[in-house]
């Protein structure tokens, strides 16, 4: 699938914009959006095709030589002159307000012009043929067992076109990316659900590997119907990759957003350069950094993709911010401004966020411990950034005796306490490694981006009830 052909046409109306409203501020940019987004799913009982969230709009941004201002709209089109005045208007500050604005240093705009394409093999599948793919899913998991109550095959493809225009710069990008997912409600005394996710820029791996899956999330159906909750306590902790990437993202992705530094919500502002992890650990987090489900070119403030060390030998190096906040603190943008939609403003936020891979063996990591649990896929997950306190749900933990996995499975299974102090704990790294995202994160209440997260496996001590 190409760029989308209504913002190619809409390359002459940014620029006319721009050179507009110029003559009213030193800063001016136009961000044109085009998402595309489709569901195919089936259970027992139905099947449909439907549009997902999708958007198409722009955001203009400007800077007074002071501050930021952003106007959105759905269409650029016709007399430049009335819109920038509307826009002028529109944007227009109570003086009583101007004292308490926070300044923002002057925006560079170094000149550039590209368009950026990652290309997918989405054009060679149609509905039909995806929405059968999720029938033959769910077929196949509900045959597999009679105590299986119903199961959904889903497979969630979606496209992205950006515009950037500025004054010297012009970029576009164009990509894409696809969803799977296989998913069973088991009952047997006690209903459970289970499932397996997918993710990639090409459909056809997709497709192959939640195909792949339908074994797998049955028997893990058989065994979390019988398994138990967990005595709270402090263990020793092996962690899958889903479950390392929750780490990576409440314990330290949110409390380096830079907009918090601005407004002194997050202590981490305080502890750049200082020991807040084992020395033995290393954080990364960038639309560069790994290719996932957060991979772009450029972000919504026309930043390039960077691959930004959070976290280097336990030291804290750097945090993850958006032009506004960059420029507010006299830092470099690191290329982490993410917006909602064309409707909502750009905040700093996660990309693809991992801990690299260490030297270990996971059977080492495992034999390593004599009493505790090796903690698998994310749930849930929350952080306090101003006090450091982390809460994260797994699904499932396995025990670990004397150094080997058992049969006795807990769920679900919470992990907590004060970030420091778990990630010091850190004392094994295994040398795999793996980034997945499926879905979305919240900054707040709302403000919802895809992100990604994961790494190797990690031996931490912590909290779990």
């Amino acid at each position: 699938m190409p760029f989308s052909a209504y913002l190619d046409s809409m390359r002459e109306d940014c620029r006319e914009l721009v050179a507009e409203l110029k003559k009213s501020f030193d800063y001016v940019s136009v961000l044109g959006t085009d998402v595309r987004s489709s569901v195919y799913r089936a259970d027992r009982r139905m099947s449909m095709a439907a549009d997902g969230e999708g958007e198409c709009g722009f955001v203009i941004k400007m800077h007074s030589g002071k501050s930021f201002y952003e106007y959105s709209c759905d269409d650029i089109s016709g007399d430049k002159k009335a819109l920038a005045a509307k826009i002028i208007s529109a944007v227009k500050t109570d003086p009583a307000l101007v004292s308490r604005q926070i300044s923002a240093a002057a925006v560079k705009d170094e000149p550039m012009k590209k368009d950026f394409v990652r290309e997918t093999d989405f054009a060679g599948f149609t509905d039909e043929y995806l929405l059968g793919v999720c029938k033959q899913i769910s077929n196949e998991i509900c045959a597999k067992d009679e105590k299986v109550l119903n199961a959904f095959g889903m497979i969630m493809p979606y496209t992205v076109s950006k515009l950037f225009v500025t004054a010297n710069r012009e970029l576009s990008q164009h990509y894409g990316w696809a969803n799977g997912y296989s998913m069973a409600i088991y009952n047997d005394g006690r209903m459970v659900q289970t499932r397996h996710v997918e993710g990639s820029d090409k459909l056809s791996e997709v497709i192959e590997n939640t195909k792949a899956s339908v074994d797998e999330v049955v028997e893990l159906a058989r065994h979390l119907v019988k398994a138990q909750p967990i005595k709270p306590g402090v263990y020793d902790v092996i962690t899958d990759a889903s479950i390392t990437g929750l780490i990576a993202h409440e314990a330290f992705g949110h409390g380096v957003e830079m907009d918090q530094f601005v407004k002194d919500r997050a202590l981490a502002k305080n502890c750049v350069g200082e020991y807040v992890a084992s020395p033995i650990t290393n954080m990364h987090d960038g639309a560069a950094a790994a290719h996932s489900v957060a991979s772009y070119f450029f972000d919504d403030d026309g930043v390039l993709a960077h691959d930004t060390q959070i976290i280097k030998d336990g030291i804290l190096v750097a945090g993850l911010s958006d032009l506004a906040s960059a420029t507010q603190l006299g830092t470099e943008p690191t290329g982490n401004g993410r917006r909602d939609n064309y409707r909502r403003k750009a905040y700093s936020r996660m990309t693809n966020t991992f801990f690299t891979p260490g030297k270990d063996k996971l059977e080492d990591m495992i034999a390593s411990v004599k009493h505790g649990y090796m903690l698998f896929e994310t749930n849930n997950g929350m952080e306090d950034p101003k006090n450091w306190q982390i809460q994260c749900t797994a699904e499932y933990g396995i025990e670990i005796v004397d150094g080997k996995l058992t049969d006795n499975y807990v769920s679900p299974v919470v992990m907590s306490g004060y970030v420091p102090d778990l990630l010091k704990s850190i004392s094994m790294i295994s040398d795999t490694f793996k980034v997945e995202g499926s879905g979305f994160c919240g900054k707040g209440y709302k403000e919802w981006v895809r992100v990604s997260d994961g790494g190797p496996n990690l031996k931490v001590r912590v909290k779990l009830g």
